[in-house]
């Protein structure tokens, strides 16, 4: 054992000595840059847990004279590499460090003409490897002509184990869940303008933890703040008890060492970030009673999410209403996949019986649950007028005709009864309808998911919303009797614009760019006439997102533009300019080139906007220019475009790739001999065919979770469907089968990067999420595997922790760190 302690004592020293940033993030947990330690000794091996490094720092300190000098370096290093880690990872954490608004509310003032408003920031926690959230609120001062000032509290507040936020309709209440861990309950806060005012445990018998995944969740406060709905998972089927004598007659929550308890039968999920989720249900709270009850009549077959009360004239008829998707037959991946059918419901509410009115005027629970949207194949989003007149709600119907994940959306309407009385032959209007070719400079479509919690205009009739235009993100309103869209960020901005809040008929909202880190902007309404209005933008002072004078002085000398880039071929809608977003530092026309970094999104019906991201405005800081493609097939330039893809992946989004490049060395934008390319999910399937179909093109490429080859994909991933559809198009649907043939393997490996792999020679690194449902991590590594077998230099990482966005945050900061180094290496 001398031995074993001597080599330990040489490794911690050899570590120690290091000094980078990232390595002295979190010795208690390395991460897979540094794999557990482990000595040999004779055949046996020793695996040392991460938490004895402590302890063997005081091993090596007191047995320093038999230590000896080491240059020894941690797996991955070598003695080039670390003051490139050094000074890269210290960057990194200045950028990684940069808070993010991500929602806000604002309530009405006591004096009437001011507001005050509440934000939430998230910030990347990278010792406790997850996100820290934290509110901090504002007054906002309206003072007649002069602008408008934001008093900020001089700290945000941690919000420490809160799933969700809903302030109640008056305002005067604020619900917060705290959702549970292993066995214990989940907690829902009711609280008051000074205090916590209730407290309710619901047990895990009742239900699992609330969701709040941006997708199923809904939570919903009633109009007299009596009731809140809420979707939570479904509680845990009773599952079989056995012990050493067999089968336990009775079972018992009581924990029990001489038994255990079976698996049962194996629940289908909703696929990736849905992993070991129970069915999403709806259930009500009584806050007066503290009593929780499940919806009646909802099918086990319905997976339930997005709940809103219906206005009704009489307590006693409250309905709920709600999207459901069906699962009667395979769940297939939920995220980001908008062509799954749904369609909105209503139900009586489970506390009728409790308002007291005689039972011939109560909403009817035997009626069941009522289908509102027949005529349609998808629905979902809904959101009441402030009137009660209407209900509007959102639709993906182009995505589940073509098969396509993600595509244009439409806006509908349905009047809503006055007396509560549902009828089921209304008339669902088409309010904004699917763009199918936009004329220059025009509406391209919507593309939003959802709405704000209150997103009218005091009319009543105006809604405000986010939504993608070209390479930007804009904010709209639409009118929701005459269908009119009218864009509210100013036409000249080629910026990208979120939408926070509204402040009655003003707008909070984040401005940001590829350069510029986000700002908070309001927006005044100028009403000109009763039909004629103009908006003005001004800057919020007093809260910034923050970022240090090295971070600012190395994004002001860079500069974006959005290139209009040619086509070859295509439909009317299809031969339209693509668009690729260019970042750069300013230079004079004799400085040689920076280089380049291709950055290709996922999807590949998903868009890259001119929104500010932490982990490019870092490659950009450390002397790269970006060509960010958005390539035929990408959201936010009509449904002829974006359908032009299906059918033809590794072709034609190949070709747009190809072509962007060229057109900027043309421009004498870039050097051709100092090009990289970087893609994730789709993107990397993009980056592996383009290092395949242009073997000479690229210095060095980067791909995480990439899709490489089809054939194998389709039998493990969450999304089989997505793999025929974009092979095929739009016959891909008939072709979708869970049992595919010869013929189908054959055209999914024709159209993968793998099927170029001979070809290839450009050095590679792979980040890979070991739990990714979507693209497992099986497709990166046979293709990963596979170069290095034909000798191209390959460096792999593997994330244990992380699915298809490996967006944890240790993970993601040593993805781009190892990016950095890897591009830096071959393309100086």
């Amino acid at each position: 054992m001398g031995s074993i302690k001597h080599r330990m004592t040489r490794y911690i020293a050899s570590a120690s000595s290091i000094k980078s940033g990232c390595f002295n993030l979190n010795p208690l947990k390395l991460g897979p840059l540094f794999p557990p330690f482990s000595f040999s000794h004779s055949q046996s091996s020793i695996t040392l847990p991460r938490s004895s490094f402590k302890k063997l720092s005081i091993v090596s300190a007191m047995d320093v004279s038999v230590a000896e000098p080491s240059k020894e370096l941690p797996v991955g290093l070598d003695s080039t590499m670390v003051e490139e880690y050094d000074s890269l990872s210290k960057l990194l954490l200045q950028f990684t460090s940069i808070p993010s608004i991500n929602k806000a509310w604002v309530f009405k003032s006591n004096t009437g003409k001011d507001s005050k408003a509440m934000f939430s920031i998230n910030q990347s926690n990278l010792l406790a490897n997850k996100s820290r959230k934290s509110l901090i609120s504002a007054s906002i001062r309206k003072d007649g002509n002069k602008p408008i000032n934001f008093e900020w509290s001089p700290f945000p507040l941690e919000l420490s184990g809160v799933a969700l936020m809903v302030p109640s309709p008056s305002g005067s209440k604020l619900l917060m869940v705290r959702n549970p861990e292993n066995d214990s309950p989940t907690k829902l806060e009711i609280w008051g303008p000074s205090a916590l005012e209730k407290e309710f445990h619901i047990p895990q018998s009742t239900h699992g933890s609330v969701y709040s995944d941006g997708w199923f969740e809904g939570v919903s406060w009633n109009s007299d703040e009596t009731l809140i709905a809420y979707v939570a998972e479904e509680p845990s089927p009773p599952k079989p008890m056995f012990n050493t004598f067999g089968l336990k007659s009775e079972s018992s929550s009581d924990k029990d060492c001489n038994s255990w308890k079976a698996l049962g039968d194996w629940e289908e999920g909703w696929g990736e970030t849905y992993v070991n989720k129970r069915r999403p249900t709806l259930f009500v709270l009584n806050v007066d009673s503290g009593e929780v009850r499940a919806v009646e009549g909802i099918k086990n077959s319905l997976s339930v999410g997005q709940a809103v009360w219906a206005p009704s004239p009489k307590v006693s008829q409250q309905k709920l209403i709600f999207v459901g998707w069906s699962s009667d037959s395979r769940k297939l991946g939920m995220k980001y996949c908008y062509n799954r059918p749904c369609a909105m419901y209503a139900a009586c509410s489970p506390f009728n019986e409790l308002a007291g009115d005689d039972a011939d005027h109560r909403c009817n629970k035997d009626s069941g649950v009522v289908i509102l949207t027949q005529g349609i194949n998808s629905a979902f989003s809904p959101m009441f007028s402030p009137d009660g007149k209407f209900l509007i709600f959102l639709s993906a119907k182009a995505s589940i005709d073509s098969g396509a994940h993600s595509a244009t959306n439409s806006l509908h309407r349905i009047d809503w009864p006055t007396d509560g009385n549902l009828n089921l032959s209304s008339k669902i209007v088409d309010v904004v309808p699917v763009v199918m070719c936009p004329g220059d400079s025009c509406f391209p479509g919507l593309y939003c998911s959802s709405f704000l919690t209150n997103p009218w205009l005091s009319d009543g009739r105006t809604v405000i919303l986010s939504s993608i235009w070209g390479s930007t993100q804009v904010i709209l309103s639409v009118d929701i009797l005459s269908g009119y869209v009218l864009r509210l960020t100013p036409h000249d901005s080629t910026s990208s614009w979120n939408l926070l809040s509204l402040d009655e008929d003003n707008i909070i909202a984040i401005c940001s760019s590829p350069v510029e880190v986000p700002e908070i902007k309001y927006g005044l309404l100028h009403k000109e006439s009763s039909t004629s209005a103009s908006w003005s933008w001004q800057d919020v002072s007093g809260l910034a997102f923050k970022c240090s004078k090295e971070v600012e002085s190395l994004l002001s000398p860079l500069q974006f533009s959005i290139m209009k880039v040619p086509v070859r071929d295509g439909s009317e809608g299809a031969s339209k300019p693509i668009e690729a977003i260019f970042v750069s530092a300013k230079r004079e026309k004799s400085d040689s080139c920076n280089p380049l970094i291709v950055v290709l999104h996922g999807g590949p019906h998903s868009v890259a906007t001119t929104g500010f991201s932490k982990s490019l405005a870092f490659l950009s800081s450390i002397g790269y220019n970006l060509l960010i493609v958005n390539y035929r097939g990408s959201l936010g330039f009509g449904e002829e475009a974006l359908q032009s893809l299906p059918g033809k992946i590794g072709c034609q989004d190949v070709g747009d790739v190809l072509t962007a490049i060229d057109y900027a060395i043309d421009l004498k934008l870039v050097d051709p001999t100092k090009i990289t390319v970087l893609g994730g999910s789709h993107g990397g399937f993009l980056t592996t065919h383009l290092i395949g179909q242009a073997p000479e093109k690229f210095a060095a490429a980067a791909a995480r979770n990439p899709v490489c080859n089809l054939a194998s994909m389709v039998s493990t991933s969450d999304i089989p469907d997505w793999c025929f559809v974009e092979s095929y198009g739009i016959e891909g649907i008939a072709h979708f089968t869970s049992a595919p043939t010869k013929e189908h393997l054959s055209v999914l490996y024709d159209k993968s990067p793998i099927a170029h792999i001979n070809k290839v020679k450009t050095p590679t690194i792979f980040l890979i999420g070991a739990k990714d449902l979507r693209v497992p991590s099986s497709n990166g590594l046979q293709y990963a595997q596979a170069l290095k077998e034909r000798g191209v230099e390959v460096k792999i990482f593997v994330f244990p922790e992380d699915n298809h966005a490996i967006d944890k945050p240790q993970s993601d900061f040593e993805s781009f760190l190892n990016i950095g180094v890897w591009f830096k290496k071959y393309c100086k």
